[in-house]
């Protein structure tokens, strides 16, 4: 029993000393990881959409009525060119020649010169509008191109008038 004992002690120690021999460590746990918030991922800012742009066509422009025999502008040709300043306004790249045109009635150097004064009255009353003269052209036909075939009052006035036709955009 003796050895026992002594082999008992000797076992004791050897776990004893085992166990002391080593520090022991202390138990650290490692959080978990801090989640980040997430970033918003950049967006793109929204295209902000082109108005749009219609092409002006000739046909969108007034023409300009004038009396037998006149090239001052009567209220109604004024209307005509307050709404073709506006298209001039809105396109501020657009050109155009405003077309003096006459009825049959007059010799040919009389509706010239009638039709050029028709022509520069209606540029005179666009600039007074704030309409660049240089995007303006004249040119007088007279009696050349009529709109109307006829020889009567209601041809007539059809063809004394004021036409706009492009010349760029």
């Amino acid at each position: 029993m003796k050895r026992f004992l002594i082999l008992s002690l000797a076992l004791l120690t050897i776990m004893w000393v085992a166990g002391c021999g080593k520090k022991k460590q202390p138990v650290v746990e490692t959080p978990p990881p801090v989640e980040q918030p997430k970033q918003p991922e950049p967006t793109k800012p929204e295209p902000t959409p082109e108005p749009e742009v219609k092409k002006v066509t000739e046909s969108d422009f007034r023409i300009v009525y004038f009396d037998f025999d006149k090239y001052n502008l009567v209220d109604s040709a004024k209307r005509a060119l307050d709404y073709n300043a506006q298209i001039l306004k809105d396109n501020p790249s657009l050109m155009i020649r405003i077309e003096g045109h006459c009825d049959e009635r007059g010799t040919i150097e009389y509706n010239l010169s009638l039709g050029e004064k028709r022509a520069a009255s209606a540029k005179k009353y666009l600039a007074d509008l704030g309409i660049d003269p240089g995007r303006l052209q004249t040119i007088s036909y007279g009696k050349e191109r009529p709109a109307v075939a006829g020889s009567n009052e209601a041809a007539w006035a059809k063809n004394r008038r004021d036409e706009f036709k492009i010349i760029s955009q």
